[in-house]
């Protein structure tokens, strides 16, 4: 056993290669994936979730954020139904990131797909939606840190899309974040999980 988690930056378990199948909005994706990132075998059901409910950004030409890409089922979506968008993929897993590169390409979307550790992407850059299953086992200080990094980035009329857990504290991350000032709607309610729509 290692100490591995989906948010080692470089994980040292084995890292056997798996296939990820899925369809959204009447599209079929089959993915690559591996040991040692999050939900290396499906779909993460609060992703599916998330891909299912969300409103996807089909006229959007700004830049969009997925964050903690893992193996890259968000930003493969994105960069699918967002053709004139340019999507940033960030992971602190090094082994995430060289999937959802590699699955960036695989649905054609190679050259509109920016795979980033979360210290290189440029500081000037304003996304026009940020999507996000965070990581929630980092802990509440963590994922607070996290959100406070990032949904600022959010341009003016820019839109947050998250998706956590009933119980794994989708409620009070909604009011947290509406204390911190966003403006939060619970945007659909499924399978116990909780897509929040964020702005300003």
């Amino acid at each position: 056993m290692t100490g591995d988690h989906y948010f080692t930056a470089q994980p040292a378990s084995d890292a056997p290669p798996r296939e990820v199948e899925f369809s959204v909005a009447d599209r079929d994706y089959r993915l690559a994936s591996a040991g040692g990132v999050f939900s290396a075998s499906r779909l993460d059901p609060g992703t599916a979730v998330l891909l299912r409910k969300a409103e996807l950004p089909t006229a959007t030409t700004g830049d969009l954020l997925d964050l903690g890409c893992g193996f890259g089922p968000i930003t493969c979506v994105l960069a699918d139904h967002a053709p004139a968008s340019t999507v940033w993929a960030v992971d602190v897993n090094a082994r995430a990131r060289e999937l959802t590169a590699a699955n960036a390409a695989r649905v054609g979307a190679g050259d509109r797909v920016r795979v980033r550790a979360p210290d290189d992407v440029p500081a000037e850059i304003r996304f026009a939606q940020i999507w996000s299953n965070p990581p929630i086992r980092i802990g509440k200080d963590g994922l607070h840190d996290l959100l406070l990094r990032w949904l600022p980035r959010l341009a003016p009329d820019g839109v947050g899309w998250l998706v956590v857990a009933r119980h794994l504290g989708g409620d009070s991350l909604h009011r947290w974040l509406t204390d911190q000032s966003w403006q939060v709607e619970r945007h659909a309610s499924q399978k116990g999980f909780r897509v929040l729509r964020v702005t300003r």
